[in-house]
């Protein structure tokens, strides 16, 4: 008999939780002295004027209160919304390096890899294209991706993840996700710190030194220092990397209700020998190619370095009251330093011959000013206590790419023989290749309300106006306006008791699209409703949070790739079609945080089916279920723990050499990952983690301008932390 993948994962999560109450009763009848050195040994952290609370303070697997979904400061339960945290912990337990492999460890998120330096990310059908840094969002043009996806996590406290549309904070954006990147801060008023080295698999080295302290004898005005170095080379061949991050930032008590907290961060990547693309899918005579996945189709010389650096102050102050008020100033700049070749065709069985070469060095530049400020008020009416929160988000985005045109490429030559050696060509003169400025601005308004004891209302509305102009490759210039566009969103929780509620949620969509079709026409902006509903738990205090929602999703004018066509005049922009009457509907389920003293657990199941009016499948690049489960155990010193990821097929068609239609897919999978943790002395610890445990041979993507790649096989990271 078959086994159902859904009734198993809410099984698990059911089991597990009567294991934790089972043992939870236990442990109040008799106190586990092994926790005792542990909880008492938890740094002291600050807290700020409007509630924010370190993850790295708690060491658990989920937070208090979450501001990405609403900015009413609401816990997981009181949230509408079907909301992830990746705290410090599961980074630091499953040595999560980046944004991406923060996102591969979420319930309901996939990641693939277009190539050596860029990921593309989704959730219920939908491209995630909003990344928030304190709820700030911002955009980047995936084309041109200057060290996005490759975020470094040494920085921030922990991510949190909203699944569904989140037009109320974000403004413009897709109905899959929003992926909120929460900053660590200057909050402890003791000296305090750790340094971290390591050694892993195919000779990566990295340091992290991360130091907090006050400034002066009163602790009123503190310091944070977080500084990480990363060298390596990879399991592709010729691909080394290179990773600088630096990180500052101090905190104000202006006042004993009034916060100030400034930072400047810095992450400087430098990989060379950089793909661009995949790896050909067909041999000239329409047969699959089956090569190493340490086969590349880079260059000596090319590379996808990136500078990104962002400055930031915000200021927090709480009214006796109880009112409060957030502004803040932000301003980030990533450039580009993209030296790329990019191989295409098919080449000859026997020969290798007949790849075709394609050459670009671009310099790009993207400049984001943001200015975030919000306003909470608490009241009382009808003798019931209610709050409001006020905004309004500006950001202005210039975006610029520069291209030096090849002018003398040399042939590609036997596949078979690549080494990387192919020659950089002469390089043309650097000229404007495209321009862009985005502006949005948005006012918002939501409000929590107690209507019954057991019942809350969320009711908000967002007001954006949004305007696009720029100078495409071809010298088009282009200008869309969108005044006006109201986004409304509303939310209903009953509460059954102090552990259990359910909700129900509803918002429209609103994302205009830059993409093209055969004829070099822009597509319709993206239009839709968002419907949700579910059940959700809080237990232990709410140190363990369950959750199951349904969804549905319904939209027009969803862009899909036109398989057969690029964009006119283009070297190999990808050409789209709209397609009307697209519907996503799915449920998830999830299972986060502290089982007891010693277990911590993150375990998410999400599935969906995504279709067009005619009933035809759309976005089938992204897989329709997917698993997570990951989970630690500490006894004594010892901290051992296993993660398991797990998705089903995804596929796309394209046409073989021949002119037929091929199905490009990937069959279901599961990687296995390890880690263990030993207390060597009170400051010091010996860490291992074994990442893809069975050595499972995978793609990352297929079907991706009809390429392919490959994930990552078996790989070890050892590591020493020593605590301050």
């Amino acid at each position: 008999m078959r086994s159902n993948p859904t009734f198993l994962a809410a099984s698990i999560s059911l089991l597990i939780a009567q294991s934790a109450f089972a043992e939870v009763d236990t442990q109040n009848n008799q106190q586990n002295p092994s926790t005792t050195s542990e909880t008492v040994s938890l740094p002291t952290m600050g807290v700020s004027g409007t509630g924010f609370i370190s993850s790295e303070a708690t060491g658990e697997y989920t937070t208090a209160r979450t501001n990405t979904a609403t900015r009413l400061g609401l816990s997981l339960r009181e949230t509408p919304q079907s909301v992830t945290i990746i705290s410090r912990q599961v980074i630091d337990d499953f040595q999560l390096e980046t944004i991406t492999d923060v996102v591969k460890t979420a319930t309901g998120v996939s990641s693939k890899m277009l190539d050596s330096s860029r990921q593309s990310f989704s959730a219920r059908g939908f491209a995630i294209t909003n990344l928030m840094i304190d709820g700030v969002p911002t955009t980047w043009e995936g084309g041109y991706s200057a060290g996005e996806t490759q975020t470094d996590t040494a920085i921030f406290d922990r991510v949190e993840i909203v699944r569904g549309a989140t037009g109320l904070m974000t403004g413009a954006g897709n109905p899959s996700a929003a992926i909120n990147l929460v900053r660590k801060r200057a909050d402890s008023r003791e000296f305090q710190g750790h340094a971290i080295v390591s050694a892993g698999s195919w000779d990566k080295y990295q340091g992290t030194v991360d130091i907090s302290t006050p400034l002066n004898e009163a602790g009123t005005i503190r310091g944070r220092l977080v500084g990480s170095y990363r060298q390596g080379h990879s399991f592709e061949d010729l691909l080394e990397d290179e990773r600088q991050v630096f990180f500052g930032t101090m905190g104000f008590d202006l006042t004993d209700r009034t916060l100030l907290n400034i930072g400047v961060s810095h992450q400087k990547h430098d990989p060379t020998s950089s793909m661009w693309g995949g790896l050909p899918t067909w041999f000239s005579d329409g047969s699959r190619t089956n090569w190493n996945r340490s086969k590349t189709t880079a260059a000596d010389w090319s590379k996808w370095g990136s500078d990104v650096t962002n400055y930031y102050a915000n200021l927090e102050h709480v009214f006796e009251s109880g009112a409060s008020i957030y502004a803040a100033y932000s301003k980030s700049i990533n450039e580009g330093d993209l030296r790329l070749l990019y191989l295409s065709g098919s080449p000859d069985r026997v020969t290798g011959e007949g790849l075709r070469a394609s050459n670009s060095w671009y310099d790009t530049e993207r400049e984001q000013d943001n200015v975030d400020i919000y306003g909470n008020v608490p009241f009382s009416l009808f003798g019931r206590e209610h709050e409001v929160t006020i905004g309004m988000m500006h950001s202005d985005q210039d975006f610029v790419a520069d291209r030096r045109p090849a002018t003398n490429p040399a042939p590609v030559g036997n596949f078979y023989q690549w080494d990387g050696s192919y020659p950089e060509p002469v390089w043309g003169p650097k000229a404007t290749y495209v321009s862009q400025d985005t502006e949005q601005t948005g006012f918002y308004a939501v409000s929590r309300l107690s209507l019954a004891d057991p019942l809350t209302l969320i009711l908000g509305s967002r007001i954006t106006d949004w305007e696009i102009s720029g100078m495409q490759w071809n010298g088009s210039l282009y200008e869309f306006e969108h005044s006006d566009e109201v986004t409304p969103y509303a939310g209903l929780i009953y509460d059954f008791n102090d552990v259990y509620s359910a909700y129900v949620s509803y918002t429209d969509i609103f994302n205009p699209q830059n993409l093209q079709d055969k004829n070099g026409d822009y597509l319709d902006p993206i239009e839709g409703k968002n419907y949700e509903a579910g059940l959700k738990a809080a237990y232990l205090d709410g140190r363990l949070n369950a959750s199951f929602s349904v969804f549905r999703i319904e939209q027009d004018n969803l862009g899909q790739v036109d398989p057969n066509n690029l964009v006119p005049g283009s070297i190999n922009q990808q050409a789209y079609t709209p397609a009307e009457g697209a519907t996503s509907k799915g449920f998830e389920i999830e299972l986060a945080g502290a089982l007891t003293e010693n277990w911590n657990v993150l375990l998410g199941w999400s599935q969906f089916r995504a279709e067009d009016a005619n009933g035809d499948t759309v976005n089938t690049s992204y897989p329709r279920r997917t698993a997570t489960l990951y989970t630690t155990y500490q006894i004594q010193n010892l901290t051992f723990g296993a993660g398991v990821n797990w998705e089903s097929s995804n596929y796309t068609i394209a046409n073989n050499p021949l002119g037929n239609p091929d199905k490009l897919k990937q069959e279901s999978y599961a990687l296995a990952n390890l880690m263990a943790r030993y207390q060597i002395t009170p400051d010091l610890q010996a860490q291992l983690n074994v990442n893809n445990l069975f050595d499972e041979k995978y793609y990352s993507q297929i079907g991706f301008y009809s390429q392919y790649a490959y994930g990552a096989p078996r790989n070890v990271t050892a590591s020493l932390r020593y605590d301050f």
